[in-house]
């Protein structure tokens, strides 16, 4: 009971150090939100931001005061006794509205930029207080958890009726002022736990397990039950699989663990690499290690043909004449470096390039090109420490984005050519400007990501079925956007209510498939158009004989119109005569209303309005949902053979993905490979495209076949672990692991 009491403890002072940074973080928000007032820009945006301004400066204390209270609740609720054996049968339902998802995607990205920053404290408090209670990982709802503090934050935001856009206008605010408070909250638990004398030397080694192919893999506290893998690997690669239990959800804290073990190992061995040591900057760099980098201003030169694309064959001897050239030079480095952390700089980045260099599922053609990476590379660690310890170091995301996408090439192809090229054309641009470190990994990167968005979707197949998911998502938008149009007409007339839902939930949809198939100018669209302000008036009360008289000689006509509307959605039969019932009894009620008719001005206002709609709608606005998205709804919306495309579907979950899942759609990185267990089949598929809304996701697999994911089915397929990523940790970290290993069986390497 006292370790629990102690775990309790430290909770507490987490929560109390982190409540205390609310009102500078208030403060924070108050001063950017006055510099973005000032600011020159159109008149909407102006407008907004004074908005944002005024509203936080009225209900910025309220905010303040409501998140204390929920993070103080939060806290309460993390130091009960979790429920244990939770019956798996008793699972509630629930539709997710747009708000819902919107507040789960502001919180995921929050929780993830804070996680960047506290990931080291994080990591030490997470093994003590877990090491106090004996349990295998925090609960979900923890209060140490950033993903709970975030989602707090956004909840009480919009409960003081602050508004997403004024939310959307401080992403800087977040991470400069709220991050360093949640790592003081954090070291500040640690500090406590650590004068009781809860482990206040962490040791990880003994957390470390190796694997099947001889590698070592972190610890990692929370489990997921996914069932392995029992699908062969694609061509060109060998039989390592992602360990049984992976997912995606363990991949960020398993990297963090990684690094954070590195840390240690260098912060043990090097003065300058621990937290307490202020370390040289770049520009005092050893004289002579610094002449020595300039000597080779390109990176390392080695004799190679002058087109490794020339002979693929000669590429295997190239990459071990490579290698035996690296270690050399790194040696030569080491010996011209004078302070110790320039030399473990060198020795572990030529460690990890010598576990890249050896990875056989990269094809060696490409493993040419990243050796000389090497080079460039070590310029940017030596200038630049937060290389080893962070995640998102621009010279880190490209090369796991390139190895991501090289390992799963067939280098024989045409598109393997290409990607071939491609990081050719990267590793020389980088070789061309050495001294621009960061600036030039950054660049690059962002060139890279264009290029997979464009190749990736290069392929007739692959574009034809991009082509339907577009068309998809636009129809499913302008539905809605019609439907809300539709309301905001029909708001302040005497429409009857089975008009108005044949309205809302049939004929939006009926016009934004005339609208895809036509255009919204077509003789076609515009008759549509016309039918429903011609319902609404048959549907009106009909005083006069002449008005009877008029509708009884048009109906057929728009009888006809209507079948011909449903049609197009693929409504069946049976479906479209119960519909037609309910409005031939809604015009029978017409005819014998006395009440006022709705003017015929109003009618032809209403007809003229939905002959322009398109000019009224919003760009930005709407969700997918109504469509029942299958590859029949697809052949009968864009009229082409669907048989290559496989459709998960929203409406297809069993229940909605817990918010949790929703951040690890931002893990999703296009052109890596993933393992999808879907109706008993397991698939080898690469992310290939989403769609501009990001409502729709595209994975291809090698057998032609398209796998079409709503955003919803997505995360719950990732929570699951049916999609899990077919390497279980990126390029780099792996290097890193593999460095480590060396490095905890011959530390002294580092400065010998």
């Amino acid at each position: 009971m006292a370790s629990l009491a102690l775990a309790a403890q430290a909770r507490e002072r987490f929560a109390q150090v982190a409540c205390d940074g609310l009102p500078a973080l208030a403060s924070a928000i108050q001063l950017r939100l006055e510099e973005l007032v000032e600011q020159t820009g159109s008149g909407r945006d102006t407008q907004a931001r004074r908005d944002a301004w005024v509203a936080f400066r009225e209900r910025g204390a309220d905010w303040v005061r409501r998140t204390t209270n929920a993070w103080q609740g939060a806290l309460q609720s993390a130091t009960a006794t979790p429920a244990r054996n939770t019956d798996p049968k008793k699972v509630t339902f629930e539709l997710m509205g747009k708000d819902v998802v919107e507040n789960h995607i502001l919180s995921s990205r929050l929780s993830l930029s804070l996680l960047d920053h506290v990931s080291w404290e994080l990591s030490d408090l997470r093994l003590r207080v877990q090491h106090l209670e004996a349990t295998g990982d925090l609960p979900p709802n923890d209060i140490l958890r950033p993903e709970v503090l975030a989602q707090q934050l956004v909840a009480q935001w919009l409960a003081c009726e602050l508004s997403h856009a004024a939310w959307n206008l401080l992403p800087d605010v977040w991470p400069q002022h709220l991050a360093p408070v949640l790592v003081e909250a954090y070291h500040a638990a640690n500090v406590l736990l650590i004068d009781a004398g809860v482990m206040a030397e962490i040791d990880l080694r003994p957390l470390v397990r190796r694997t099947e192919w001889g590698g070592i893999e972190p610890f990692v506290s929370a489990r997921v039950p996914v069932q392995a893998s029992t699908a062969p690997p694609p061509k060109s690669q060998s039989t390592r699989t992602v360990p049984e239990g992976e997912s995606l959800a363990q991949s960020p804290q398993r990297a963090e663990s990684v690094l954070g073990e590195l840390m240690r190992v260098l912060g043990d061995h090097v003065s300058e690499f621990k937290p307490t040591h202020q370390r040289a900057p770049a520009s005092v760099l050893s004289p002579a290690l610094s002449n020595a980098l300039r000597t080779s201003p390109a990176g390392l030169q080695v004799d190679l043909a002058a087109d490794p694309l020339a002979d693929a064959s000669q590429a295997p001897a190239q990459v071990r004449q490579l290698a035996s050239s690296l270690r050399q030079r790194s040696a030569e480095l080491k010996q011209q470096a004078t302070h110790s952390s320039e030399k473990a700089t060198i020795e572990v980045v030529a460690l990890m390039f010598q576990s890249i260099l050896t990875e056989e599922r990269i094809p060696a053609v490409i493993r040419v090109w990243f050796a000389r990476l090497q080079m460039p590379v070590l310029r940017v660690a030596l200038a630049e420490p937060a290389f080893f310890s962070t995640l998102n170091h621009p010279a880190r995301l490209l090369i796991d984005r390139m190895g991501a996408c090289a390992m799963g090439f067939d280098a024989a192809t045409l598109n393997g050519q290409a990607l071939e090229l491609e990081i050719r054309r990267v590793v020389q641009v980088i070789e061309q400007y050495p001294e621009t470190g960061r600036r030039v990994f950054q660049l690059v990167l962002d060139e890279f990501q264009k290029f997979l968005a464009k190749h990736l979707t290069a392929p007739d197949a692959t574009q034809r079925v991009v082509t339907v998911a577009q068309q998809v998502e636009q129809r499913e938008t302008l539905a809605i956007q019609y439907t809300i149009e539709l309301r905001n007409l029909l708001k302040d007339m005497p429409v009857r209510e089975t008009v108005r839902d044949f309205l809302f939930k049939i004929w939006a949809e009926v016009l934004a498939m005339a609208d895809i198939r036509n255009g919204p100018q077509h003789a076609d669209t515009l008759a549509l158009k016309r039918s429903a302000a011609d319902l609404v008036w048959a549907a009106s009360a009909k005083p006069t004989r002449h008005e009877r008289a008029r509708v009884i000689a048009n109906l057929p006509a728009l009888l006809k119109q209507l079948r011909t509307g449903m049609d197009m959605l693929g409504l069946a039969p049976n479906e479209q005569e119960r519909r037609i019932k309910t409005l031939s009894d809604t015009l029978t009620e017409a005819f014998q209303s006395r009440t006022e008719p709705i003017a015929q001005a109003h009618i032809e206002a209403l007809a003229k309005r939905l002959s322009n709609l398109e000019d009224y709608l919003v760009a930005d606005e709407g969700e997918l949902g109504g469509l029942p998205l299958d590859a029949v709804s697809i052949e009968l919306m864009v009229g082409v053979d669907a048989s290559s495309i496989e459709v998960l579907a929203d409406a297809d979950m069993p229940s909605p993905p817990p918010s949790a899942a929703w951040a690890l759609l931002g893990h999703l990185q296009l052109g890596a490979w993933y393992t999808l267990r879907h109706n008993h089949r397991v698939s080898q598929v690469q992310f290939a495209w989403q769609s501009e809304r990001g409502q729709l996701m595209l994975f291809a697999s090698s057998d032609g076949l398209n796998f079409l994911i709503q955003v919803g089915r997505l995360a719950a397929l990732l929570a699951g672990g049916e999609l899990a990523p077919q390497e279980g940790d990126a390029l780099t970290v792996r290097a890193t692991r593999d460095a480590l290993e060396k490095l905890s069986a011959e530390p002294g390497r580092l400065l010998g």
